[in-house]
């Protein structure tokens, strides 16, 4: 698919980060609450361009890329998946940077050539996808709260539990990458 994202667990974890990731993550989080209103507007811009164009420059995809991987990258260490910090980068590359070790998230955007019915209808067809992730975050928050009392106790996530959530990340990857018009190709309907 043309948006991927990999993770490469820790093998322990420390306690500290159960509550102090959440707490550590707060600037991160008011900086992701800022770069999804430009992304928002870019896409809404974007989406209007592949309208009439039936193509999307490059300089508007890049920044929403780049929102995508810097929420991917926050949601991991605030889901306390890894204990080192996200950095402030805002690189609008299309190719992960790898400045940050554990997490890499990689595009391979569409440029021309657009789909401009598909693009007409983008948000009603992720109307299935929206309502699975929905059905599936509700097993991720029970699987946090389990995989919570687990590191409290053993410094250890779960393996089962931290690929499944993982894996729901990667989904969402993958559905913000169709959703913002990174490309046209369909999400699967996998965590894989």
């Amino acid at each position: 698919y043309p948006a991927t994202s990999s993770f490469d667990p820790l093998e322990k974890i420390a306690r500290w980060c159960l509550i102090g990731n959440v707490v550590l993550a707060i600037p991160q989080f008011i900086v992701i609450y800022t770069l999804g209103l430009v992304a928002e507007v870019l896409a809404f811009v974007a989406w209007i361009v592949a309208l009439f164009t039936g193509k999307v420059p490059e300089g508007i995809l890049g920044p929403i890329a780049m929102y995508i991987r810097y929420s991917t990258r926050v949601g991991v260490y605030a889901g306390f998946l890894t204990e080192d910090y996200p950095p402030f980068t805002f690189s609008t590359s299309f190719t992960d940077p790898g400045d940050y070790p554990h997490v890499r998230v990689d595009f391979t955007p569409q440029f021309e050539g657009r789909n401009r019915l598909t693009i007409f209808f983008r948000l009603l067809m992720v109307i299935p996808h929206f309502i699975v992730i929905a059905i599936l975050g509700i097993g991720v928050a029970i699987s946090y709260i389990i995989a919570w009392f687990a590191v409290l106790f053993t410094g250890k996530w779960p393996v089962g539990l931290r690929n499944f959530i993982i894996g729901v990340q990667r989904w969402s990857t993958r559905l913000n990458a169709y959703t913002y018009l990174l490309t046209d190709e369909y999400p699967p309907f996998s965590t894989s």
